[in-house]
């Protein structure tokens, strides 16, 4: 394939290589030491996405999540609110879900606690909401009352069906709520209905790349035109100028005679109630700071949540959400959707490896955004301020 810049019309320059602006140093998504500072800086103190709600619609359901190297449960309680607790037992430090945190397919739960939350080493046990219920051979006096040994809680939030914990704020309140956090991104996002959307389909993904070098790679379209040929052909704005100029806000619009993201740019299901004209056949593209990204069609939803593993990996979860009642349509086949994308993802994690890899020479020291890749000099931007000692 001709990789000549010419092909597609763009060989006038629009930027000067002084407009060239330096990235992160290579030591920023190499260095063991680096990536412990954002974990306790950014995957703790941030609200951080784990899941979906919908994956644990009853009481005794549970999620159990790797974040950063930190194992986590979520219940839903016998009231139906949802609980966050370190994986630990209070009596001595045994877990209480013994086994490997993984994705289970397609968004299913992690497991069911029967009514109680019970430990395999000494059989203590818990209620769904935390509170311990009793131990085996033990009374509790009101000098060292049974309260004083629930679990470890952790603060956990919702947003559009999606879960949220501050893993920090087990130890002091969190330094904002998920409302500040999220900013403009839930006004920008107020019609698509993401409460009412389940998960019809979902790809797991382990790649040998650091967490920031896969969200600058999300972050901008320099690269669609050379990656990406099949997206190209869908919505031909991506490799037009670089992806300069793309205007994210109002959405993306797709080929003539396309308006949603498979490889034939329809498909059967229909749009979500309530999104205007534009929002029906254009695509959105937002990143949720620290871990979520969200792709927005006008029926389906491609949601990325990234569990950063190592400096060099990053476990990807690739959500599809589906209004819940297209999902329980019995004719319901979300193969069009998520085989364009699969398409994409691969070619995506491919590129982020190579660069992964590329980082490591020796004969590479820090690399440089171009004008048409400013939306990825927010990940600097974030990473430095939240690494930087405030005062």
């Amino acid at each position: 394939m001709s990789m000549d810049p010419t092909q597609d019309g763009d060989a006038d320059p629009l930027y000067r290589s002084e407009d060239l602006t330096p990235a992160l140093p290579a030591s920023a998504y190499l260095d063991p030491t680096h990536f412990g500072r954002e974990r306790e800086a950014i995957f703790f103190r941030e609200w951080t996405c784990i899941g979906r709600a919908d994956q644990i619609p009853e009481a005794g359901d549970f999620l159990h999540v790797a974040l950063a190297g930190e194992r986590l449960l979520v219940v839903r309680d016998r009231d139906g609110a949802l609980g966050a607790f370190f994986n630990v037992c209070s009596h001595r430090g045994s877990e209480l879900v013994p086994s490997e945190p993984v994705p289970e397919a397609c968004g299913a739960r992690s497991g069911r606690f029967p009514g109680s939350i019970r430990c395999q080493y000494h059989a203590w046990t818990y209620e769904l909401d935390g509170r311990l219920r009793g131990a085996p051979f033990l009374e509790f006096s009101e000098r060292r009352p049974a309260s004083g040994f629930s679990l470890r809680s952790i603060p956990v939030q919702q947003w559009g069906g999606f879960v949220f914990v501050n893993v920090a704020g087990a130890a002091n309140a969190p330094a904002h709520t998920l409302e500040q956090q999220l900013g403009e991104i839930a006004t920008r996002l107020a019609r698509y209905p993401l409460a009412e959307l389940r998960i019809g389909s979902r790809l797991v993904y382990d790649v040998a790349a650091n967490w920031k070098v896969l969200a600058e790679n999300y972050n901008e379209c320099y690269h669609c035109g050379p990656v990406h040929p099949e997206l190209c052909q869908l919505v031909p704005a991506f490799k037009k100028a670089g992806g300069a100029h793309l205007d994210w806000p109002e959405g993306i619009p797709h080929r003539a005679g396309a308006w949603t993201f498979t490889l034939s740019g329809s498909a059967k299901r229909r749009p979500f109630p309530g999104l205007n004209e534009k929002e029906q056949t254009h695509h959105k593209g937002e990143l949720v700071y620290p871990n979520l990204w969200l792709s927005l069609a006008a029926e389906h939803v491609a949601a990325f949540t990234l569990f950063p593993l190592a400096p060099n990996a990053t476990r990807i979860v690739n959500d599809f959400l589906f209004h819940k009642d297209e999902v329980a349509n019995p004719g319901f086949d979300p193969r069009d959707a998520v085989e364009f994308w699969d398409i994409v993802n691969r070619q995506d994690w491919g590129i982020c490896e190579s660069v992964q890899r590329g980082m490591a020479s020796r004969g590479f020291r820090s690399g440089y955004y171009a004008p048409m890749e400013d939306a990825s000099l927010d990940i600097r931007r974030y990473v430095t301020e939240r690494l930087t000692p405030s005062g």
